[in-house]
């Protein structure tokens, strides 16, 4: 396994499994960008289509729901992390399908 392959897991087991000020499940929900309710699903969508489009407005009604600034953060990050592992995921399938077996990167940690 390459050594970038061993940080993007390690990347990933860590925002989910590591310690955190946001929950477990709620870093979880934000990495796969469902289970959320509210606003901070409303930022998290956001965050997964329209990065650009999350205001501070956004930020402060997740903070008023009851996330303090680290968890909103952390929810924030989760949600990145997960979207850019789904189209990593994407781009590899797209590699087998094209060339086969033989491009394909090594599989996800999840």
């Amino acid at each position: 396994m390459s050594d970038i392959e061993n940080a993007r897991r390690a990347l990933i087991q860590r925002i989910l499994e590591g310690d955190g000020k946001a929950a477990r499940i709620t870093r979880n929900a934000a990495f796969d960008d469902s289970g959320l309710s509210g606003p901070a699903q409303i930022m998290t969508d956001k965050v997964v289509n329209n990065a650009y489009r999350v205001t501070d407005g956004d930020i402060a009604a997740v903070k008023a729901s009851g996330l303090s600034e680290d968890e909103v953060f952390e929810v924030v990050v989760c949600a990145a992390v997960g979207q850019a592992a789904r189209q990593y995921e994407a781009a590899r399938a797209a590699l087998e399908a094209t060339f086969g077996e033989d491009e394909r990167a090594p599989s996800s940690p999840r």
